[in-house]
């Protein structure tokens, strides 16, 4: 029994990895069973490895070290190792008992042996495998305190040079610099566990400078080390919780570590630390903090630490007061100030706020669009219709698009003035379109306004001579029912164009003009005229065997 079936495989990959998954089978090799897990290789775009571990109360997962399959998902290796495993099933039993068997007689073949054997063993162990013997000299570094040792090996393991080709760690390399690196972040647990708190904070700061400084010359795609380097991290903490270093010197470093732009492995919150900083430590954070952005006010990092500390402290005026003093041309600032005094309880400074927004950005024909519906929405619950068709109509005076007509339609309707307003917007549209300004997909806004509206009578009179070929489209298929002699002579102008374009997005739309022009002639009761006209097009275009393909799958 191997405790799973094709559709689990399916349903723990999805449809796509799992059809893709058939495709691996034949490369598949390698295939060893152990007790509860399948281990094999699949030759994909790389090797990679996969594990599969069977049976338990959770059923089958799977493991690969794909680039998808470090993102934790079972990807389409781990299925063409399952549907392998599911094609052996008869043999599988037999494989696992002979697994145990394997590790049983392993276990009493090193019970039986003599201390001076293994020791033995051992030695003929580390002088093959170096990995094996770094391991095993930290260790003994660190049981007998040699913290010259320690740090060398950790700064050995820290050391990305010997993975590094011409001074770049590449993907394949990656994996096996990220586990001397978590190696090291074991080690220094390890120190703080046996009362070398002290040492590991120091320890773990220059692993972490080491790794900053390395960090830009490593293609960690899968984030493998990033993960290795928030375990260093996490030691550095635990061993400052326990060594309670000096605050304010911890505060310096604190600061200097999150505010280094060169160093982007790790993110750490100083935050974490508050505990081992204390009241004296959290001062001199706060001062260096608001010093640091004094020097480079418009700093990224700045500002974040900053305001990090101030959102802590609780002090709403504080955060305003800092988002303040760098606010946002497209009223972004604004809405984030507003939001948080909404949060704090504060809506009618909030409203103020936002709408101040509004009033500086009044001139831009950008604005953020979420500061425009805050400051509506709240108009809306506050019985204020009119003022948020005034908004919306300034807004829509400014950008002239689809969106903004939409928004005033939306908000005017609200206030039962639509019919005033669209009279007015309509306006200002028919003298854009009377300059040729055209809307953001090249046609007139005023022709997708109308279409929008529904207004196919006033689309229609506007189109000619201005509408490109998205509108006279849309014209079409909105009239097709009620105008069919109009609509096919746009559908038969557009074929005329795209018979032109090549590859199976332009024979799709081909095929639905096509489509289109068959319903005109058959409301016209004009079918024949169609089949001639399509007859000549297929002779014209036969040598286009996808098209052809297409056009026979939509009965044309």
């Amino acid at each position: 029994m191997v405790g799973f079936d094709e559709g689990d495989l399916r349903t723990l990959a999805g449809t796509r990895s799992f059809e893709r998954g058939l495709g691996y089978l034949d490369a598949v090799s390698g295939l060893e069973v152990g007790e509860g897990s399948v281990t094999a290789v699949v030759h994909g775009t790389d090797v990679y490895e996969v594990e599969l571990t069977l049976g338990g109360g959770e059923g089958i997962s799977g493991w690969c070290d794909c680039p998808y399959g470090q993102e934790g998902n079972f990807c389409k290796h781990c299925v063409a190792v399952g549907l392998t495993v599911l094609r052996r099933a008869k043999t599988i039993p037999h494989q696992e008992a002979a697994a145990r068997e394997r590790a049983s007689g392993l276990q009493a073949w090193l019970s039986a042996l003599s201390r001076d054997e293994l020791l033995a063993l051992v030695r003929e162990q580390i002088a093959e495998d170096r990995e094996l013997r770094r391991r095993l000299e930290l260790r003994a570094a660190t049981a007998r305190s040699d913290l010259g040792a320690v740090r060398d090996r950790i700064i050995a393991l820290i050391d990305p040079r010997p993975f590094a080709r011409y001074g770049y760690v590449e993907y394949a390399d990656t994996a096996g610099y990220g586990r001397q690196v978590a190696e090291a972040a074991a080690a220094l647990r390890a120190l703080t566990a046996d009362g070398q708190a002290a040492q590991a904070v120091g320890l773990a700061e220059e692993a972490l400078r080491v790794l900053g400084q390395a960090y830009g010359e490593i293609d960690d795609s899968d984030g493998v080390v990033g993960q290795a380097a928030a375990a260093v991290a996490e030691a550095h903490l635990e061993a400052c919780r326990v060594a309670c270093p000096d605050p304010e010197r911890l505060a310096e470093w604190l600061v200097g570590t999150v505010l280094d732009d060169s160093d982007d492995v790790t993110d750490l919150d100083p935050l974490d630390y508050a505990d081992a900083l204390g009241p004296s430590g959290l001062a001199r954070l706060r001062h260096l903090a608001a010093e640091a952005l004094r020097r480079r006010p418009s700093g990224w990092s700045e500002r974040y630490l900053m305001e990090r500390l101030v959102r802590a402290e609780g002090d709403v005026d504080a955060l305003v007061a800092l988002h303040a003093q760098n606010l946002d041309p497209s009223g972004a600032t604004h809405l984030l100030i507003a939001e948080e005094l909404e949060s704090a309880g504060r809506a009618d400074e909030a409203l103020v706020w936002a709408e101040r927004g509004l009033r500086e950005c009044a001139t831009k024909a950008y604005i953020d669009g979420r500061l425009v519906d805050y400051v509506c929405v709240r108009y809306a619950q506050a019985g204020r219709a009119a003022d948020a068709v005034a908004v919306r109509r300034d807004r829509f005076r400014l950008e002239r698009s689809l969106a903004a007509y939409r928004q005033l339609r939306s908000a005017a309707r609200a206030a039962d003035c639509w019919e005033a307003e669209r009279a007015a917007a309509l306006a200002v549209l028919e003298e854009d379109a009377r300059r040729a300004r055209g809307g953001r997909y090249g046609g007139p806004v005023l022709i997708d306004a109308l279409l929008d509206d529904g207004d196919l009578d006033a689309a229609w009179r506007e189109a000619s001579g201005r509408a490109d070929d998205r509108q006279w489209e849309t014209l079409a298929d909105l009239s097709r029912e009620t105008r069919p002699a109009e609509a096919l002579g746009v559908y038969l102008r557009l074929v005329e164009r795209s018979k032109e374009p090549t590859g199976d997005h332009a024979y799709e739309r081909l095929a639905r003009l096509l489509s289109a022009a068959r319903d005109c002639h058959r409301a016209l009761g004009t079918e024949d005229a169609f089949t001639l006209f399509l007859a000549g097009l297929r002779r014209e275009l036969k040598r286009r065997r996808k098209l052809m393909s297409i056009l026979d799958r939509h009965g044309l």
